[in-house]
């Protein structure tokens, strides 16, 4: 390989690194989702799933709709996900079945998902469970949701969103780990959204969860 060549090469490589270096100093970040917590494990699905490598996008803040990270709070280097499904001045019904109303407007389901159920681990015993995926719009946000019959039924809620605050809902609604279990978070504190997924807990060769947008 000529000198000039390999030098070109090793420019454009050091000009690559510093700019992605910059970037997750500033813009992102990538993050494996936890793959020992069971109760964040549950709740994250269908949409994502433990072992996960994600992006993190924090250039701006993030609204209605989206799926963000967040500290919890009763374990601040702890995270939770959820999907911010309240905000500051909203009046939020969450029904034990997993529907939503939102200042009086019940957030429906647009289509079943391609396939129609998933499986995933009952977080007290283990055990695999069915459960059916929908296509749920939020906003301007179209996304995976996890309905079905278990045997416990998640909590109710009816709350009015203080100001400065969001609201997360989980995407599994039958095994819930959000704001009905810790409260309405402080926006400042959600400053990251789920935006892409790089692969899965099973590598690269997982084509079907690799590569892919999260809405």
């Amino acid at each position: 390989m000529p000198i000039r060549l390999l030098r070109g090469f090793v420019w454009t490589a050091l000009a690559l690194a510093v700019l992605i270096g910059i970037a997750r100093l500033t813009v992102l970040r990538w993050w494996q989702i936890p793959v020992e917590d069971a109760d964040l494990g549950a709740s994250i699905a269908p949409t994502l799933w433990p072992g996960d490598w994600v992006v993190l996008w924090r250039a701006t803040p993030p609204g209605y709709g989206d799926l963000v990270l967040c500290p919890d709070p009763d374990e601040p280097l702890q995270p939770v996900i959820g999907r911010i499904a309240g905000e500051g001045g909203d009046a939020l019904k969450v029904a034990p079945d997993g529907q939503i109303e939102i200042n009086g407007v019940r957030v429906l389901s647009e289509q079943a998902c391609s396939p129609r159920e998933f499986v995933v681990p009952d977080p007290s015993s283990g055990e695999p469970t069915k459960l059916n995926c929908e296509i749920e719009r939020m906003g301007g946000v179209s996304h995976q949701r996890g309905m079905g019959r278990v045997s416990q039924r998640p909590m109710s809620r009816d709350v009015d969103v203080p100001d400065g605050h969001v609201y997360l809902v989980s995407d599994n609604r039958q095994y819930p780990f959000d704001s009905r279990h810790y409260g309405a978070l402080e926006r400042k504190s959600c400053k990251e959204k789920v935006l892409f997924r790089l692969v899965s807990r099973e590598g690269f060769f997982d084509v079907e969860r690799r590569l892919t947008l999260i809405h």
